[in-house]
């Protein structure tokens, strides 16, 4: 059974915040459909919006991607 890799940790950080998907998508200004995707790990934000989505969030931008080592 494989499993989808994990990337982005968006999710857990908007769940930990209290806020949801269609808040960030209305503050960076992209549909809720590519939020989620992002959200999900379906799709990868460019290093430009991941650098958004931290300000946004007023999260350092590491702590949106999962750790490698």
């Amino acid at each position: 059974m494989s499993e989808k890799q994990q990337m982005n940790r968006i999710k857990e950080v908007l769940k930990t915040q209290g806020r949801i998907q269609t808040w960030l998508a209305d503050q960076i200004n992209k549909s809720y459909v590519v939020v989620t995707n992002y959200c999900n790990n379906n799709k990868q934000p460019s290093l430009q919006v991941l650098n958004e989505i931290s300000e946004v969030l007023g999260v350092d931008v590491r702590e949106l991607l999962v750790p490698t080592k």
